[in-house]
């Protein structure tokens, strides 16, 4: 195996070294897969329950969870029988030299595309948005009033100079399973104070009805269009990119199954409720960005701070989520412009000279783009079902280690014909509407 595989994530360690700070904590790599999974694609959730319902919805986060954690078996168990130690080594393997390019570049779409949706979402949080004519204050704006230095463009530019830079710094991923930590429990925070302000709605009646299943009244357009809700829902489930750095600092690689399975576990369940309870709250006029909606006025002070800790929490988890993506995709770009080089963490004028570029990028990003659902229906009806499942299921069923059993290979086969179908409907549907709406 050549170096530019295994150089771009990691140091060299030497398998036999006895040095236990050398590998990474079993609770570490939970929270880090953990905190790659629950990023911005909760805030979505909510949307996707009131475009499919909530029956469909909830069978849908299962099923995606399930094969979320089976994809990802796949992956470790075709790196283990080969010699990589990376996702595009293993297609490398399966693929040669195109399969390792296609990963690369698809999953640094997918990890910039997420840090624009997380710095969009954050931004929105501190200094408000337009939606349909509708202007939702932020934080700063309610607590301050309205100033040049609590704009968009000024308050992204303090958070990424601030607090993002020093994250993304970080040179392996195991120094930021505190971060991780942190944010995981303000996520769990979003999800308790959600959950308990629908409880209370409930007890009091201001419930929204919300529909168990979708609405089909004008006939196959609506149909299709349940396809571009789904797709949110696997982008919300992608993980992958994450899932070798992670095993490879652990002192048995394998270790990082379990770990993936309770992360899968906690993630489907805070989703679930994330989804049923916010939809719950705000029903048909719950956003695309579900935080938006926790910018309405209530008649008590409780009320009031209870919606600005959902908001302030989130913000906080999102930028602790970031320098994990940014981590991802800073060695895939590594990888694909220096191929022949060694570790980048060791080459300080490389890992500058691509570190900040990219975070200048998705700044800009953050501040020309409006909107986070388009985002997520292109991410999750093309390279998110790619990542997640196409090339899992490609390498079984390629199978040039000879791992794969015939179970195996038929979950992989339904799996890569399900996720190519979706992909497909989903991309028309977008297409479509897209065109359909400049036209009118």
């Amino acid at each position: 195996m050549s170096p530019a595989i295994k150089a771009p994530l990691l140091p060299n360690q030497e398998p036999s070294s006895s040095s236990s700070e050398n590998y990474g904590s079993f609770a570490g790599a939970v929270f880090n897969i953990s905190t790659s999974i629950v990023g911005a694609g909760i805030m979505a959730i909510p949307a996707a329950f009131k475009v499919l319902g909530v029956i469909p919805s909830l069978s849908i986060i299962v099923i995606i969870a399930w094969l979320s954690n089976v994809s990802a078996g796949f992956l470790m168990k075709s790196s283990l029988a080969g010699e990589s130690t990376t996702y595009a080594g293993v297609m490398k393997e399966s693929f040669g030299k195109p399969g390792s390019v296609a990963v690369t570049i698809v999953t640094m779409v997918v990890t910039f595309g997420s840090m624009i949706i997380f710095s969009i979402i954050i931004g929105d949080v501190l200094s408000g948005n337009e939606k349909d004519g509708i202007i939702h204050l932020g934080l700063l704006q309610e607590w301050f009033g309205s100033h040049w230095w609590n704009t968009r463009f000024f308050g992204l530019l303090f958070i990424f100079v601030f607090l993002l830079l020093p994250l993304v710094l970080c040179r392996r991923v195991e120094r930021l399973a505190l971060s991780s930590a942190i944010s995981f429990l303000l996520a769990l925070l979003f999800v308790v104070i959600s959950s308990v302000l629908a409880i209370i709605a409930l007890v009091q009646g201001k419930t929204k009805t919300p529909r168990l299943f979708p609405e089909l009244n004008d006939g196959g357009l609506s149909f299709f269009s349940l396809f571009t809700a789904s797709p949110v829902i696997v982008t919300a489930f992608t993980f992958h990119f994450n899932v070798h750095p992670v095993a490879f600092e652990l002192k048995d690689p394998l270790d990082v199954l379990s770990a993936t399975r309770i992360s899968v576990i906690l993630c489907a369940a805070i989703y679930s409720a994330t989804g049923l309870f916010c939809y719950l709250l705000f029903g048909d006029s719950t956003m695309t960005d579900v935080l938006m909606n926790f910018d309405q006025s209530t008649s008590s002070s409780i009320g009031s701070l209870l919606n600005d800790i959902v908001r302030l929490s989130y913000a906080i988890h999102l930028m602790l989520v970031f320098p994990l993506l940014n981590f991802s995709l800073r060695a895939n770009l590594d990888e694909l412009l220096f191929p022949m080089k060694l570790s980048l963490v060791e080459d300080n004028k490389r890992f500058f000279g691509i570190t900040f570029p990219l975070l200048i990028s998705c700044f800009l990003g953050a501040i020309a783009i409006p909107d986070i659902w388009y985002f997520f229906q292109f991410l999750g009806s093309t390279s998110t079902v790619s990542i997640a499942f196409i090339f899992p299921a490609a390498i079984v069923l390629r199978n040039v280690n000879g791992f794969s059993t015939l179970r195996e290979k038929i979950v992989a086969s339904v799996m890569l014909v399900l996720a190519v179908a979706t992909s497909i409907i989903a991309i028309s549907t977008n297409i479509y509407t897209f065109t359909a709406t400049e036209e009118t």
